[in-house]
């Protein structure tokens, strides 16, 4: 495996473990949006790993490539993770940008959501790829 992915990997697990504890603390909006950097992280280690890289002049991982591309192609095209996933990043996007942004606190219950959501991408993801 690549070292990118693998580096990805270690902070999708070290975001996945603020958000974690961001819970415990009852810090529901860190904790939504560490939940989608964790996902969004794992799902670069994934795209890395299947040989898939931002677009040409591009340096950066834009969000909504990581989205069509984890859902369309490696969920969809190469059937490497369960299509229960391909909603899971935009889903939790919209979580995190309410947390980030909103004016209202992320309720316990939604903080909750995304954890699990995060727990089981990330889960997915470090299966495969180790």
């Amino acid at each position: 495996m690549e070292i990118d992915s693998l580096a990805y990997l270690a902070k999708a697990a070290e975001s996945l473990a603020g958000a974690e504890s961001e819970f415990t603390n009852r810090r529901y909006d860190n904790c939504a949006s560490r939940c989608y950097y964790a996902m969004f992280q794992a799902a670069i280690a994934a795209l890395i790993a299947a040989g898939i890289r931002p677009d040409a002049g591009r340096e950066h991982w834009e969000h909504s490539f990581v989205q069509a591309r984890f859902a369309g192609v490696l969920i969809s095209r190469r059937k490497l993770y369960s299509p229960a996933l391909g909603s899971s990043l935009p889903e939790i996007l919209d979580i995190r940008r309410g947390a980030d942004y909103g004016l209202y606190t992320t309720s316990r219950k939604l903080a909750l959501h995304a954890l699990e959501k995060a727990r089981l991408l990330v889960s997915a993801i470090e299966t495969r790829l180790r």
